[in-house]
């Protein structure tokens, strides 16, 4: 029998593999499929913390950028207190409301007499505010670590895909005694899509991470700035008691 004789009849005894997404998945061997499955619910959940994060600090600014026109207007910090102190909406009313509502138990108990007093009750104040900023702050960056963990752990996720399915692709070869492309194509095929797959969990979950992360670390700033501010003022009302 002549050499393409073979040819003809090996290829006309391949079977048909479906190399678009679906069929990759479908075809893919059972570990494989597995490491699909896990890396697009990553991507699925990072999505999901980006647009919770890009949407609540957009909404945060917006409420702050209120907040601090009602605080420096020149207003009564009693009135304002009353109107945001028992429902703060957004981390910067809520450093004010635990600021004042110390402040303000400890003039109903006479803490603010003496220079001692008045020392103490500053230094707690500056303790209540820290602890605001911390607080509200870590709720803010709730799953900032799950980013940072897709970001660092998916590309590797996908790289196991990636060796398990040319292991198969290799079997097939040992299995069929075929080098032909037709043999190999279809798991290198599944393998290099594990490989995508992780890329697409991990490029956005680092970007958002790093874009974040960014706007984070300013808005706390903004935080810590406006409580030194606050904690200034407060210790000139309370010289003017003196």
């Amino acid at each position: 029998m002549q050499p393409d004789a073979v040819n003809s009849l090996d290829l006309g005894g391949a079977v048909a593999h479906d190399l678009s997404i679906l069929g990759l998945f479908l075809q893919a061997d059972i570990v494989v499929k597995a490491v699909m499955l896990i890396l697009l619910l990553a991507s699925f959940w990072s999505w999901a913390v980006i647009f919770d994060k890009v949407m609540r600090l957009r909404r945060l600014k917006r409420e702050t950028a209120q907040f601090e026109e009602s605080f420096w207007s020149g207003g009564s910090l009693d009135d304002l207190y009353d109107r945001v102190g028992q429902r703060p909406v957004d981390p910067m009313s809520a450093i004010f409301a635990a600021a004042m509502r110390e402040w303000r138990r400890s003039a109903a108990k006479g803490l603010i007499g003496s220079g001692q007093l008045r020392a103490s009750l500053q230094d707690r104040i500056e303790r209540v505010m820290d602890v605001t900023v911390g607080r509200e702050m870590e709720r803010l960056e709730r799953f900032m670590a799950y980013l940072a963990t897709v970001g660092s752990v998916a590309p590797f996720v996908g790289l196991f895909g990636t060796v398990w399915g040319i292991m198969n692709s290799f079997q097939a070869i040992a299995a069929q005694k075929n080098t032909s492309l037709a043999v190999v194509a279809p798991g290198i095929a599944e393998a290099l899509f594990a490989t995508a797959l992780g890329l697409v969990a991990a490029i956005p979950a680092v970007v958002a991470y790093n874009k974040l992360s960014t706007d984070f670390g300013r808005y706390a700033g903004r935080l810590e700035a406006f409580a030194s501010e606050f904690s200034a003022i407060l210790s000139r009302q309370l010289d003017e008691k003196a």
